[in-house]
């Protein structure tokens, strides 16, 4: 049996544990991401979307339960080893794209190969126009990011998930801040990198059309799974 890139087992988090304002966001998550897998999580606000998001993604950790990445248990690792297992496994894309407005939009695909490297090269350049190339870019790849447009800040935030070869990329409402031609053509976009690159995609979305051409939708209520 092939193991699966993600897997939780049980996984509940809650906050202001042990105080009368305790809080219980997650409750009994079971779930996992295989490799090439394009999967979408959907619920109301207040579901706990974003917290999952936030304990797949190692930004926070879980009150109780396990996680495993590529079949390694991540709940006795520390802080720098969380670190580097995130910059090197999980890509991110944000609804509000989070460039750096000081940057081009080739420096802001380059940024996190520099911050694993320690400072830019030449292959480090190269890759990023590689990149910059194969989401249409190419042309603009030295504007400065505040010059383009919407969806073009939201291809360049796809190519910097992308630029460490991450087995997994988390997207938080990558497109609701998009009409919606542009919301097709960025998810058409995430598509043919998922099938390109061979990376899964866990996609948080409201919108029940681009959902459905994901390849499973997990409904998220009251902090469980609900479907």
């Amino acid at each position: 049996m092939v193991e699966p890139l993600l897997r939780l087992e049980k996984v509940c988090k809650a906050y202001n544990v042990g105080l009368p304002s305790e809080t219980q966001v997650l409750r009994d998550i079971d779930m996992e991401l295989h490799k090439g897998e394009f999967l979408a999580i959907m619920g109301p606000s207040g579901s706990g979307k974003s917290t999952l998001l936030n304990i797949v993604g190692l930004l926070d950790r879980p009150t109780s339960g396990r996680l495993f990445i590529n079949g390694r248990e991540t709940g006795n690792l520390g802080d720098t080893a969380l670190t580097r297992l995130r910059g090197h496994t999980i890509g991110f894309i944000f609804q509000d794209h989070h460039l750096i407005s000081a940057f081009t939009a080739l420096e802001n695909v380059m940024m996190p190969m520099i911050v694993d490297r320690g400072h830019p090269t030449a292959d480090i350049e190269a890759r990023a126009l590689d990149l910059m190339s194969r989401i249409g870019l190419e042309k603009v790849a030295r504007n400065m990011a505040p010059n383009m447009s919407g969806g073009q800040q939201q291809r360049v935030a796809i190519a910097r998930a992308l630029a460490m070869n991450p087995d997994f990329v988390l997207a938080d409402e990558p497109t609701g801040n998009l009409d919606s031609a542009t919301s097709d053509n960025v998810f058409a976009l995430m598509r043919k990198e998922n099938r390109d690159s061979g990376a899964s995609f866990l996609i948080v979305t409201h919108n029940l059309e681009l959902a459905k051409r994901c390849d499973r939708i997990i409904d998220v209520v009251d902090g469980r799974i609900a479907a």
